[in-house]
């Protein structure tokens, strides 16, 4: 008979989860454990702390009800003893009186929920369904929104669309991204993946048709020579002091694991920005300090690129002038003046994050982070880094594991003890290559992936977008017949010499210069200080 009974709670369960139920009074509690065990779960009833810890050592439990006050070894005694031998186990407290010292131990962590007796069946079931079914509902709650969202986020993108339509569809995209880095099991990534990839496609189209016209409209979408305008002059015309940080190489999605690490710390308003073509540090960061275009840089400034190659170390060198020439032609002057700084490695953050209240004492200082982007171009040589980090999501982890341990966080936790406004963004994103696409030029073309510039330069035209006259979209000539080739969605380019080589070795590689979402949709954050 008890064989029988048992088998008929183990169906009943249908896998919600065992609960080991302890109380002194359990007979009195009998329709309490019919009532659960009636919307699926399996209890184990005991009566004293012991037999509780004995049971523990010989079957797995999903939740634990302890009573706290039992003949013998009470339930605060019981507890240390339970997490010794079962850390994992959820406990929830049952208690005569809402003391304080269980609601500290709740916040703690010890346990995990408490009620007050007397309790009602109702008050249970609630219970145990926040604790062990907590993760399938989050599951089903995502996958019928998931759904739904799929059909319109397809339905959007075959009409008429705006910028901000972009910027709603890339946001919806990233939070689906770690909805599933969450719960990676629902079996939705490459629903995602493909989604993303066909979004990739009609926004590189409109792109091109409408980027050309952005740039003779006052109206346009804010890009990258318009931040500092739009998000940093204003404060600093208030009389505000600023600290600007730009992280070189950070895509919204790992901003969005970024931003709840400075919840703690700061009010946080988000916004954003589109970088400008070429999607590439020596073009997008001059124009974020320079508030303008590459070819206005190239007439007014022309020493930051005649006879530079194509390179950050060469082409943005001059930041800090740049800087301080954009805040000179807009009428700024700041006593006793900006200060900038550019950390590529540990010695230097370590070095900055030393000086952190000097820096945060001048009226606007500026800092340029290329921890991300190093990390993205070195994954590309190193075995070793392909391993920890095969997908964007371990590329969003990791940037959080660097972060949380990083002298950026260290210097806005410091920020967020003055009254600094910290306006933190990125000059450009990247984009997972994945389909190589052959380029036709010569040995003078320039050499990145995403995006070339040279003589008479061609390609499949579905897979980038031709520009044969420059100047209409703000870019250096370069002189006569040059044309730029900007890689769309995931497309690289690969020469026919030696194809299948290089095909191999930038494939799966993190990459940016071209058009795509994650490239040109960029967050900007302000934050004040609580």
């Amino acid at each position: 008979m008890l064989f029988s009974i048992q088998v008929i709670r183990d169906v009943m369960a249908q896998n919600k989860g065992h609960i080991l139920w302890v109380d002194d009074e359990i007979e009195h509690l009998a329709s309490h454990i019919l009532f659960l065990e009636q919307k699926g779960y399996a209890v184990t009833p005991v009566t004293n702390a012991e037999d509780a810890l004995d049971r523990i050592r010989k079957t797995r439990f999903d939740l634990m009800l302890l009573d706290e006050m039992m003949p013998g070894m009470d339930g605060l005694v019981a507890l240390s003893k339970i997490k010794e031998m079962a850390p994992a186990l959820p406990v929830v407290m049952v208690t005569k009186s809402e003391e304080e010292n269980l609601m500290e131990e709740a916040i703690g962590g010890r346990i995990d929920d408490y009620l007050t007796k007397p309790v009602n069946p109702s008050q249970i079931l609630s219970c145990c369904m926040r604790i062990l079914e907590k993760q399938r509902i989050k599951r089903d709650k995502l996958t019928r929104d998931y759904t739904a969202e799929f059909m319109e986020i397809s339905s959007l993108i075959g009409g008429d669309m705006s910028a901000a339509d972009w910027i709603d569809i890339h946001h919806r995209l990233s939070e689906r991204d770690l909805d599933l880095d969450a719960h990676p099991d629902l079996g939705l990534r490459q629903t995602l993946h493909d989604q993303r990839r066909e979004c990739n496609q009609a926004f590189s189209r409109y792109v091109e048709s409408q980027y050309p016209a952005w740039l003779r409209r006052d109206d346009r979408p804010v890009l990258s020579p318009d931040l500092m305008k739009r998000h940093v002059l204003p404060l600093l015309r208030e009389g505000r002091r600023v600290l600007f940080v730009v992280v070189d190489n950070l895509r919204l999605d790992q901003w969005l694991v970024l931003e709840p690490l400075l919840y703690d710390y700061f009010s946080i308003r988000r916004d954003y920005y589109f970088s400008i073509l070429p999607t590439a540090t020596p073009y997008a960061r001059n124009a974020l300090f320079s508030g303008l275009f590459p070819n206005e840089i190239e007439r007014l400034y022309p020493d930051c690129w005649v006879n530079a190659e194509d390179d950050e170390t060469s082409l943005n060198r001059h930041e800090h002038a740049l800087m301080d020439q954009l805040l000179a032609r807009e009428g700024i002057t700041l006593k006793p003046g900006s200060r900038y700084v550019k950390i590529m490695d540990t010695d230097e953050a370590r070095s900055v994050a030393g000086q952190a209240d000097s820096y945060l004492g001048a009226p606007l200082s500026a800092m340029v982070f290329n921890f991300v982007d190093i990390m993205a171009h070195r994954r590309s040589d190193s075995r070793l880094l392909k391993e920890i980090v095969p997908d964007e999501s371990a590329y969003r982890s990791l940037t959080r594991t660097w972060f949380e341990h990083a002298a950026l966080f260290h210097i806005l936790k410091t920020a967020a003890r003055t009254d600094v406004t910290v306006v933190l963004s990125s000059d450009h994103g990247s984009v997972r290559a994945m389909r190589g696409v052959t380029v036709y030029a010569d040995r003078e073309t320039s050499t990145n992936v995403r995006y070339k510039y040279g003589r008479s330069i061609r390609t499949d035209s579905k897979m980038a977008i031709e520009i044969k006259q420059p100047n209409g979209w703000g870019l250096p000539a370069r002189g006569i017949n040059t044309n730029y080739l900007i890689a769309r969605e995931d497309y690289y380019f690969v020469y026919p010499t030696n194809y299948h080589k290089y095909l191999a070795l930038y494939r799966d590689s993190f990459q940016h210069g071209g058009v795509s979402m994650e490239e040109m949709i960029l967050p900007v954050a302000i934050l004040e200080g609580r």
